[in-house]
């Protein structure tokens, strides 16, 4: 039954368009279950209804005619519980409703399943039988397990008949996704689509200006493949008998093949590139063989699989470095790696949108810091459609726009000029201080990471530098950096902030952050080795970059360290003895290093509630919201099925945070919070009137925060979060708080435009 689910899933989802996907859901469905009727109800939201799109069993003249009101018939019963409905004479059931044109008068036994995306109901696929009985717990476990895998193909269909209405019809055609979460802004630009290395069946289409050029490459990927097979059966001879190393000479069958070669050819000179022409030509005949009903040529289909993805290596290896970045590109991709997002020049980056990933992740913090609109969790995105298309993002209203209409177009362009023009007006406040018009004041300091941001930052109007990611240098190289190599940056970084503070965190690796060349493969890595714990397993790692820090700190005092995720006394007290060991070392090598200032990060649970022991131990602390709520609510900020459960201003957040500050503050050491609630003007609002002494953001956020805080009484802003509290949820908190803000001419802080 799995193989039948899964080639079900793959012809689906290979359908040219919604109407070729649905009838092909119907007639496979039907076969599969034996049955004598199987069909599919798409559910119209605008109008209330559910329509007959798809049937094999029933009258074809009802397609589309026949319409049943949300709630009406048995659909509507399936559709409305929202729960697969299984009965033995559907005609005798209270919630049968009758409908002639269908011809449907001769069958009883009816079982239906929920199409759900999200929670919302897309449609319903329901079979019938003329016998008077129900479906077996088999049959019905099928067609469940199969609506729940239609949801995506349905959509994917309907995205791939929206884009070529789009390529085929009038300029005024428009198509919208949607995203979960997103890092503010708007940008208009052309998609360039990027793939894992080596993830054939990711690779995306791309529309070619010379054919001979993409075909040469081809045929010298497959000259170089035969010759390395060859190499590999002679190097075999003495290891393997000639029927084991029947496997090369088969491949090399293949590689001389007219299907495999000439069907890549032949896409290629229709105008695809070689990489995705290969996928193509590959995943056609893997699917040719993976039907079949003779267990020896289903195997071959894993045959055709591998021997595309070694040719599509080695298409990848000669396209590294060679990809030519547009003015204003969009970079689109499956899951967008940091690497892949680096090697974007900044000036050309103007948005990101991602399949995977939330608001939350690594990826999304960079792209808020370098101030670039973003949207993540666009989980019915075809990235290899969308390569060179105008595209634009709305990380307001978490959307993405393909192809905008010229009246979209401008519209997005007014927005966008709306936007500069308010961080225009902006720019009067940078040398003013971040104090309340009653007198509070809180410092503003600058999230970091790559020079680019310090030399602005240091433009800007910050008071420091709260939170220095040591690791962006780490991801730029192919190697670790040496202690000279880490030296001379963290030098730079503390000799353009002086005499303003910096906080340089240690390496935080692991989780969403697995550096290329230090793989680390678990089942959770967030709730693996990371951070800290990576630190005090690799003594040899942290030390070497714990003497850069403090050979860096000799020359300039305006060193502080930062230690990420420390979750226990234990780890704060190795972490603070190989500190000592290092100056120990720096000592008996000549250089008397000073110890700079040390704080730790809250983000584990276990460091809420040892924070009196842990504060003694250091200098400051600093709050990084982002993974303490992550860890407070069970909620992986990366996963986009979840990803709106994820919400910092939840009140377990807030009061575990509101205990952190009280209690640093209690022994008279500073506390500050660096994840990105420091820069959402509704939690911003709420750290204010909490106390805090410091808030560190992206430079992108800075000017409007402190807008924020100048125009806020102190008062006003404990007024609110005294209500918040009251609340139970965090969209009632946030609510409060942005009502605050509205009320007080902020609502510039919350939306695009005036």
């Amino acid at each position: 039954m799995l193989d039948t689910l899964r080639r079900i899933v793959e012809d689906i989802n290979a359908a040219r368009d919604l109407n070729e996907a649905l009838h092909l859901i119907v007639a496979e469905v039907k076969a599969a279950l034996h049955t004598d009727v199987c069909s599919v109800y798409m559910t119209d939201p605008v109008r209330g209804e559910h329509v007959l799109m798809a049937t094999d069993g029933l009258r074809t003249g009802a397609v589309g005619q026949v319409r049943l009101k949300v709630g009406q018939g048995l659909i509507g019963l399936v559709a409305s519980r929202a729960e697969p409905v299984n009965i033995d004479d559907a005609p005798a059931h209270p919630a049968f409703r009758y409908i002639a044109a269908t011809g449907e008068a001769p069958f009883h036994g009816f079982v239906g399943a929920p199409i759900l995306r999200r929670r919302k109901v897309l449609g319903v696929l329901a079979a019938q039988q003329r016998d008077q009985r129900k479906y077996s717990d088999d049959e019905e476990a099928f067609l469940v397990t199969l609506a729940a895998q239609l949801a995506g193909s349905i959509t994917q269909a309907e995205i791939r008949q929206a884009l070529a209405r789009i390529d085929d019809g009038p300029a005024t055609e428009t198509l919208f996704l949607e995203g979960v979460s997103s890092a503010p802004g708007v940008a208009l630009g052309e998609a360039v689509v990027v793939f894992p290395s080596a993830a054939l069946e990711r690779v995306p289409d791309q529309d070619i200006a010379d054919p001979e050029i993409e075909a040469s490459r081809f045929r010298q990927a497959v000259a170089a493949e035969l010759a390395e097979l060859h190499r590999l059966s002679e190097r075999m001879r003495l290891l393997l008998s000639a029927g084991d190393r029947a496997l090369f000479d088969a491949y090399a069958l293949l590689l001389g093949s007219d299907s495999l070669v000439n069907g890549t050819l032949e896409r290629i000179y229709a105008g695809n590139w070689a990489p995705g022409a290969l996928r193509a030509t590959v995943l056609e005949y893997a699917n040719i063989f993976t039907e079949m009903d003779d267990p020896y040529l289903r195997e071959r289909a894993a045959d055709i699989l591998d021997l595309g993805q070694r040719l599509m290596n080695r298409l990848q290896e000669e396209q590294v470095g060679q990809r030519a970045y547009p003015d204003h590109t969009i970079l689109m991709g499956e899951e967008v790696s940091v690497s892949q997002f680096l090697d974007v020049p900044p000036e050309k980056l103007k948005g990101l949108v991602s399949v995977r990933g939330t608001g939350a992740s690594h990826l999304a913090l960079l792209a808020r810091g370098l101030g670039i609109p973003a949207v993540f969790g666009v989980s019915n995105l075809p990235p290899g459609r969308l390569n060179g298309r105008e595209i634009a993002v709305d990380g307001y209203t978490m959307r993405v726009c393909i192809q905008p209409s010229p009246a979209l177009r401008q519209e997005y362009e007014k927005l966008m000029a709306e936007e500069a023009e308010l961080a225009q007006g902006l720019q009067h406040l940078r040398d003013l201080p971040a104090e309340t018009p009653d007198g509070r004041t809180v410092e503003l300091h600058a999230n970091s990471g790559l020079f680019a941001d310090i030399a602005a930052a240091r433009n800007s109007g910050v008071q420091g530098v709260g939170l220095y990611r040591s690791e962006l240098h780490f991801f730029l190289r192919d190697h670790f950096p040496g202690e000279d190599e880490q030296t001379t940056l963290y030098s730079r970084v503390l000799r353009i902030m002086e005499p303003y503070p910096v906080v340089l965190r240690t390496l935080d690796i692991g989780g969403d952050k697995p550096l290329p060349y230090f793989p680390i493969r678990e089942q959770n890595p967030f709730l693996g080795w990371r951070g800290i714990r990576i630190s005090l397993d690799q003594p040899d790692l942290f030390k070497t970059q714990l003497r850069a820090m403090l050979r860096a700190g000799a020359d300039y005092p305006n060193l502080a360290i930062l230690l990420p995720m420390i979750g226990s006394v234990g780890e704060l007290s190795e972490a603070l003895e190989l500190l000592r060991c290092a100056q120990l070392e720096l000592l008996e090598d000549g250089l008397a290093a000073q110890t700079p200032r040390v704080g730790i990060m809250v983000e584990v649970p276990s460091a809420v509630y040892q924070i009196d022991a842990l504060i003694q131990m250091v200098d400051f602390a600093s709050i990084g919201s982002n993974d303490l709520t992550q860890y407070l609510l069970a909620v992986d900020r990366n996963n986009d099925r979840v990803a709106k459960l994820y919400d910092s201003l939840h009140p377990a957040v807030l009061m575990a945070i509101r205990q952190v500050i009280q209690r640093v503050q209690a022994v008279g050491k500073p506390i500050s919070v660096c994840g990105e609630m420091a820069g959402d003007p509704a939690a911003a609002l709420l750290l204010l009137a909490m106390g805090v002494d410091s808030l560190s953001m992206n430079l992108g956020s800075l000017l409007k925060i402190k807008w924020l805080i100048r125009t806020l009484r102190y008062d006003v802003a404990q007024e609110t979060l005294a209500e918040a509290l009251t609340l139970n949820t965090a969209a009632a908190i946030r609510d409060c708080a942005n009502a605050c803000l509205e009320q007080h001419g902020l609502g510039g802080l919350l939306r695009v435009g005036k």
